[in-house]
């Protein structure tokens, strides 16, 4: 293992232990403030973070915040190109239904990559004007990114949607949101341009 190798699973762990910061925290809006304040010191500090700049945020809203069952859905899957690190193969395991005021249905998809993990992608009607035009990411398992549910549903707070790395650099090829998780409402919330 490389210097590289060792820093790239620091930061995973760093991110793991916020999410769960996050979940421990007495009420969601506080675990959004650690979230902002965990991923603006590592952004700053840390020799893997995709960028130094100074990320921008939505104010919290709590009506963005779901626990959805998890739906069946047909299955589907797809092989990402993320150039370097080869093809990542995604299988849809289902969809969830984001209520008022998204009122939109989302799938649900396992990364069989990474030890599998749950994959959820969004792309909003901020999309390019607002927030990055690929999408943000609102729930990647493998990467740490969970803020809990069960064996039958989701947590789902669009106030922690988050940016791909490659939205900040180029050297990161991300798997985007494809039809089934793009949604014409403005999500006002997560991460912003």
């Amino acid at each position: 293992m490389t210097t590289s190798e060792l820093t790239l699973v620091d930061w995973r762990m760093r991110v793991a232990d916020l999410y769960a910061a996050v979940r421990a925290a007495a009420d969601p809006e506080e675990g959004h403030r650690l979230w902002r304040e965990g991923r603006t010191a590592l952004f700053a500090t840390h020799p893997d973070s995709p960028t130094s700049e100074v990320v921008g945020y939505w104010p919290y809203d709590p009506a963005l915040r779901f626990v959805v069952p998890l739906l069946e859905a047909e299955p589907e899957e797809r092989e990402v190109d993320t150039g370097a690190d080869g093809t990542l193969t995604l299988q849809r395991i289902g969809r969830v239904e984001l209520p008022v005021p998204v009122e939109a249905s989302l799938d649900v998809w396992w990364m069989h990559q990474y030890a599998g993990g749950i994959f959820v992608p969004l792309r909003d009607g901020t999309a390019g004007a607002g927030s990055y035009g690929g999408g943000r990411y609102l729930l990647d398992t493998a990467k740490g990114a969970w803020l809990g549910g069960d064996a039958s549903s989701l947590v789902l707070d669009l106030n922690f949607a988050y940016h791909p790395s490659c939205r900040y650099d180029d050297r990161w090829r991300c798997p985007l949101a494809p039809a089934g998780n793009t949604v014409a409402a403005r999500v006002e919330a997560g991460e912003r341009l």
